[in-house]
């Protein structure tokens, strides 16, 4: 597979894979670096003149230094925000991982770094034999691993890194994002994690109401992340 590339995946949905997929991608611009996204998979879009438009999808485009037609960043996207696999089988379209695999390449053929960012969990299912590990077992990624500070975020967080480990996927490292600002004993379960997470903890975002990018960029560790890319 041409090209270098990153898969964001998350503990759960909602726990903050887009804003720190965009915070990468600004990260790498800042370091001289040409970085594309990509969202193989959006569930949750409004329709305008035929084209459908997802909001993470339109993010991901208006942050990258490398402009890349809607449709091959995002492959498939589905109008209910519902989960994948049943938005594929009501609008009658399978997803394919030989489509998703030929999009990556033509992104990656026209930048230096590719952000993957992957939908909802990490086994969420795609197909009746496919989840959305299969991503990046398929491109030969390693994962960035986006831990949603909450209450249940230890057993999420390493269930995911099992589920990784099992399907020999490589963790480059992984965030933690302060998504509650209420969570209690919120330092000891960070240090659990630090403890038991075999990869190393490559940013810490602080909570905050409207998350600006620039404040999260500047929270992720950008050159240990681009090293281990």
């Amino acid at each position: 597979m041409p090209g270098r590339g990153i898969f964001i995946a998350g503990t759960d949905t909602g726990v903050g894979k887009t804003l720190v997929a965009c915070a990468l991608l600004r990260g790498l611009d800042n370091h001289g670096l040409r970085a594309a996204g990509m969202k193989p998979v959006a569930a949750g879009a409004r329709l305008r003149r035929g084209i459908r438009y997802n909001e993470d999808v339109e993010q991901l485009r208006g942050t990258a230094s490398v402009d890349v037609p809607r449709e091959v960043m995002n492959p498939y996207c589905f109008t209910p925000p519902i989960a994948p696999h049943l938005a594929a089988r009501e609008s009658g379209q399978a997803i394919r991982m030989s489509v998703i695999a030929r999009r990556y390449a033509q992104i990656a053929s026209r930048c230096d770094v590719v952000v993957v960012e992957g939908v909802g969990g990490l086994l969420v299912p795609l197909g009746a034999r496919l989840n959305a590990a299969e991503i990046p077992q398929r491109l030969d990624l390693p994962l960035l691993l986006v831990v949603g500070l909450r209450l249940g975020c230890l057993n999420h967080a390493l269930l995911t890194v099992e589920a990784a480990q099992a399907r020999g996927l490589r963790i480059a490292g992984w965030i933690a994002n302060a998504i509650d600002p209420s969570m209690a004993r919120r330092e000891q379960n960070l240090q659990t994690l630090r403890e038991r997470i075999p990869a190393p903890l490559l940013g810490i975002v602080k909570h905050a109401a409207k998350p600006g990018i620039n404040r999260v960029t500047k929270a992720l560790d950008i050159k240990r992340i681009n090293e281990a890319i």
